[in-house]
């Protein structure tokens, strides 16, 4: 009794109160769903349904973002793009901070010219915890906290964006909702060998389960190409350090949720 708990909100089926009423668990824990706001940053981006003038892109992420939040149980506030200037970010992070328990900012977290996220966290009082990450993709990202919420400033490229929700920001949010149970990895043969030529990041490869219950890694072309994510079941890693994953070998599979 007590070690039962329930995301307010969440639509809880026939069968599992029929599980609280077979284990007498007639009041458990509650968490109150968490608030996640999201900002995607950059003078370039256009809404989807916008034209697309000259070196414009549309937003991907910010949909992509409010989307995995709200599958991982959150209520989610869209505030849409924020213009590469500081008056508008500090605005922007400023409401974000005040009414959400976790903000989720894409792009800006670089080194380059307008690349002005970390610098405006700290101006609203975020302690910053780190700036980079060793995982490929995704190196670049900022993890900020202050006593009312806490910051993750994600990369631009919507595949880093994806993977780093997957990673870090999920497993997250369970914790913070009272989650004892970690991300389930499953133990499954690597159908196909892969190689790389770096090994001094831990890298996060999309893979596909084929019929034989093996998985093998999807097509996938780097960080900017999201489309491959619509064809994975999920991610395996290769740890720092190993340049190949040989056929048969047994991988650990982050399914996607």
């Amino acid at each position: 009794k007590g070690d039962i708990v329930l995301t307010r909100g969440t639509r809880i089926r026939p069968q599992e109160i029929a599980v609280l009423a077979t284990v007498g668990c007639t009041r458990p824990r509650v968490a109150r769903a968490p608030g996640i706001g999201v900002i995607a940053t950059g003078s370039e981006l256009v809404g989807p349904g916008e034209t697309v003038p000259g070196a414009k892109i549309r937003n991907s992420n910010g949909f992509q973002l409010a989307a995995q939040a709200r599958s991982a149980g959150a209520v989610v506030m869209n505030y849409g793009i924020a213009r590469d200037d500081e008056e508008t970010l500090d605005a922007m992070i400023r409401k974000g901070l005040a009414e959400n328990d976790i903000l989720l900012i894409s792009g800006g977290v670089s080194v380059g010219d307008f690349d002005l996220v970390p610098g405006v966290m700290k101006r609203n009082g975020l302690a910053i915890l780190f700036d980079r990450v060793a995982i490929k993709p995704g190196k670049p990202v900022t993890f900020g906290v202050s006593e009312r919420a806490v910051s993750f400033g994600l990369p631009g490229n919507p595949v880093s964006t994806f993977v780093l929700f997957e990673i870090m920001v999920r497993p997250f949010i369970a914790a913070m909702t009272g989650c004892r149970a970690g991300p389930v990895d499953l133990s499954l043969r690597l159908g196909k060998k892969i190689t790389r030529k770096r090994a001094d990041r831990r890298s996060f490869i999309p893979v596909v389960w084929k019929d034989s219950g093996a998985v093998v890694p999807v097509e996938y072309h780097g960080s900017a190409h999201i489309g491959a994510m619509c064809l994975a079941d999920g991610l395996i890693s290769m740890p720092v350090g190993v340049s190949e994953l040989h056929e048969g070998t047994i991988v650990h599979v982050r399914p996607f949720q």
